[in-house]
């Protein structure tokens, strides 16, 4: 006997024409309320960089500008030198991307099919960072990357500091190993007895099956550095070799609000189309792990 899923709208009501008209009227305005709340902000920073200082200050503001000023995106190019800071963010971004994925995908897939002794307890100890507030890191990963140990080498300045801390990741480590544990065993046994190697298993099978989640890391991981603005304060005090989050508040002092607006609009087009580009791949690598199989 099948039975129907319940819904807080009965099927009978739905097939009415009332029913109906009501249900996406206010399946609609939903939408809607939801879109304004979200895009409205963007589009706020987006049009106040177009007008001018005095009309930014306005009170009431004004939602359309009064006149256009291109300038403002031009001028935070040039005197913010923004080219120079992007560079150093999409060098970070990377770097830390390169180094998390390869390290914390080997880490997982160590943890999740090799089964090395104390493997569990070592997989506590990594969960358990999760629950330190990373504010409560910052000092002794300063301390780490000024007088790094054994080889005594000083990071400062140099974007192995924000690559080597990036690679401590729990999370990202955590959530490659939950989907490396759903791939069926039957299938890397298949590949043991043909005489596959386990780095050739993990580079031939495992990761090929593994994009989704793969996909979902490596966001994870590029957004992660690209917004982060406390740890490449402390770490790049040369002003040349400073990401774009940082670089913003440190030339932000006497500069026009529009043209500090549109450095910012600048700043989060990458990410923006990062995620409008690969948003069905996010979506489909946080659903996998849900799924057996």
């Amino acid at each position: 006997m099948s039975s129907t899923p319940r819904t807080l709208i009965s099927p009978a009501t739905l097939a009415r024409r009332r029913g109906k008209t009501a249900y996406w009227t206010v399946f609609t305005a939903v939408v809607v309320l939801f879109a304004l709340a979200f895009l409205f902000p963007v589009y706020w920073m987006a049009t106040s960089a177009l007008k001018s200082p005095d009309e930014v200050t306005r009170t009431p503001p004004t939602l359309f500008p009064d006149d256009w000023h291109l300038s403002g995106y031009s001028d935070a190019w040039d005197q913010m030198d923004l080219p120079t800071h992007l560079v150093n963010t999409l060098v970070q971004a990377v770097g830390a991307w390169v180094f998390q994925l390869v390290l914390c995908t080997a880490a997982a897939y160590a943890l999740s099919k090799l089964k090395p002794a104390f493997g569990k307890v070592i997989l506590a100890g990594i969960l358990a960072t999760l629950m330190v507030p990373a504010q409560a890191l910052v000092v002794p990963k300063y301390l780490t990357v000024a007088d790094l140990p054994f080889i005594h080498t000083n990071l400062l300045n140099d974007p192995l500091a924000i690559w080597l801390p990036a690679v401590a990741n729990a999370f990202n480590l955590y959530l490659l190993k939950r989907f490396f544990d759903q791939i069926p065993r039957d299938v890397l046994e298949a590949a043991d007895i043909d005489g596959a190697g386990k780095l050739r298993v993990l580079w031939s099978i495992v990761l090929p099956m593994s994009r989704p989640v793969l996909g979902v890391v490596s966001i994870f991981a590029l957004v992660a550095v690209w917004q982060d603005f406390l740890w490449p304060l402390m770490v790049f005090s040369d002003t040349d070799k400073q990401p774009i989050s940082v670089a913003l508040v440190q030339l932000s002092q006497n500069l026009p609000l529009t043209v500090l607006i549109a450095a910012m609009v600048i700043a989060s087009i990458p990410m923006v189309a990062l995620f409008l580009v690969f948003q069905r791949h996010i979506i489909a690598g946080i659903s996998a792990g849900s799924t057996k199989g």
